[in-house]
């Protein structure tokens, strides 16, 4: 989700206080978004109830602003809102096999969306292109120019840029929706509640991944889809559920690829595929490709905004990937728990595969899924980036590497486990037995493996959660090892410590690890939250 000035509830205290100083500069206005999208000829006349597509623009009122105030806060994607495009006009009778119900309202901070109801259970979500995001600020500015500002914003992302990413992402072996344009006439009702909300706008219908009607032949071995939320809970309840590292690797090379910086948890569906052993893999599934090929700091003020020590997720698509890290910061949490396992030469390889993958010929045809006269004024310019971004897509990914690599966070599960570390002055090496049985045993299986380096790594914690845990660590020689935090959790936790202590942490809740270990209240509130977060589910 995207806002000029407060994306989500922990945003930058410092834009707030910018957004309070604009907020004595005028008021909200009443009449910010156009009435109805149509445009030519009749447009103000009632739709024929036999109209199959209208002449549409996005959102209009993006693009009646002068040199001066586009100077200051950017010319994003104005003209591409103002642009014409030719629409087919919802009808929810043969929108899909068997016709289409109004389900439940949708949507987080922004989106106008909500959920229709097709036949064998499937699900469809509907999007209107253009946001309302009110709802991202404090009650007290809703009603100030600074919500006028948050709004304008919209006009940073590209309405039509998720038509373009199916094809890319067939090709790259990502799974992936395939998003449809669709006009909602002003006299529509059958929307239910969400009836009103959607009249006379442009919006993105596409089937979700949440029947197993729904699955696509690359899906075709899974045997459930999971919410962001649900997948995690299987992972650190169960050994015996994972990630699947590669594939979501994979999914995030793209991402970096396209610009799209707001893949957050909640953008993902997840699908389950049974193993041998009783062991389950989940494969991400990208979903709500709004952010892609995003344009923001072409203004004095979205400039400052995206700057690296204010809101550097706030990142612009340009030939050049820029500062990766704030690309992709959005979904840092859940990067640190999909590509735990993956090394650099894992993702150099995989940006090596995906330059194979995405042709100059596969990107042309992909860019030309943009209406006529969108493709006019940016298609020509986004194609010419992508090229030149896949060209240095390895050194990307390394960049992306790096910023994992920097402070890992490694998660056992509800049941009990064995961290097995070995420190040493230039690495360290961690090793993680589940149990098979509930409890340790020295049939234990070998659930994770990796060695961190004192020249990639600042600061390595692991989080036992559940179960009664042993920690195992043994420092070798001398010198400055990577500093290690430990997080017991709940349970009768077991360290044995072998060399030195140094550079060494530990929080637990019973402090039943060591008598020199602090609870979870002592720890810093950035590390509190993380390891909450990771407990509850």
């Amino acid at each position: 989700m995207f806002s000029f000035f407060i994306p989500e509830p922990n945003f930058p205290r410092r834009l707030v206080m910018l957004a309070l100083g604009l907020a004595v500069s005028g008021c909200a206005s009443r009449r910010f978004f156009q009435p109805d999208a149509r445009i030519g000829p009749g447009s103000t006349e009632a739709l024929p109830a036999t109209a199959d597509s209208v002449r549409v623009v996005a959102g209009r009122h993006y693009n009646r602003h002068s040199g001066l105030y586009c100077l200051i806060w950017g010319r994003h994607y104005r003209a591409v809102w103002a642009a014409p495009a030719t629409v087919p006009v919802l009808r929810l009778a043969t929108a899909a096999p068997g016709g289409l119900k109004a389900d439940k309202p949708g949507g987080g901070y922004q989106s106008i969306s909500m959920t229709l109801a097709g036949a064998q259970g499937r699900e469809y979500a509907l999007r209107a292109l253009d946001k309302e995001p009110s709802k991202t600020l404090p009650k007290v500015l809703r009603t100030t120019f600074v919500l006028n500002a948050v709004r304008d914003a919209t006009s940073a992302t590209i309405p039509y840029g998720a038509l373009t990413v199916p094809p890319l992402a067939q090709a790259a072996g990502v799974p992936h929706t395939q998003p449809r344009l669709v006009y909602v006439r002003q006299d529509e009702t059958g929307l239910g509640s969400m009836s009103a909300r959607f009249q006379g706008k442009v919006a993105l219908l596409e089937e979700k991944y949440e029947a197993l009607a729904s699955r696509t032949p690359d899906l075709a071995g899974a045997t459930a889809f999971l919410g962001g939320e649900d997948m995690l809970k299987q992972v650190y309840s169960q050994p015996a559920c994972a990630i699947d590292q590669p594939a979501f690797l994979r999914a995030r090379l793209l991402d970096v690829w396209l610009g799209d910086w707001d893949r957050h948890e909640g953008q993902w569906t997840w699908a389950a595929f049974p193993e041998n052993g009783g062991r389950v893999r989940y494969r991400a599934i990208p979903k709500d490709r709004d952010q892609v090929y995003f344009r923001f700091d072409d203004g004095l003020m979205p400039w400052l905004a995206s700057r690296r020590f204010i809101a550097p997720q706030f990142h612009t698509f340009k030939p050049s990937y820029g500062y990766v890290p704030g690309l992709v910061k959005q979904a840092t949490f859940i990067d640190q728990r999909g590509l735990s396992q993956m090394t650099r030469a894992e993702f150099l390889r995989m940006a090596a595969d995906l330059q194979r993958r995405l042709p100059d010929s596969l990107i042309d045809r992909a860019m030309h899924r943009l209406p006529p006269a969108v493709f006019a004024l940016e298609g020509p310019r986004i194609i010419s980036a992508l090229k030149t971004r896949r060209q240095t897509l390895p050194q990307a990914a390394e960049a992306f590497y790096l910023s994992l690599a920097r402070e890992p966070v490694l998660g056992g599960t509800a049941q009990a486990e064995r961290f097995v570390v070995h420190r040493y002055r230039d690495s360290t090496t961690v090793r993680i037995f589940s149990s098979i049985l509930g409890k340790l045993t020295p049939g234990d299986s070998l659930r994770f493996q990796r060695t961190y380096f004192t020249a990639e790594t600042r600061e390595l914690s692991l989080d036992g959660l559940g179960g009664e845990d042993v920690f195992e660590i043994t420092s070798m020689g001398t010198g400055k090892p990577i500093p290690l935090i430990l997080y017991g959790g709940p349970g009768r936790d077991q360290l044995h410590l072998k060399g030195n202590g140094r550079r060494l942490k530990v929080y637990d809740e019973a402090s039943d690890l060591t008598a020199a270990a602090v609870s979870r209240h002592q720890m810093p509130k950035k590390k509190r939250r993380t390891f909450d977060r990771l407990n509850d589910n």
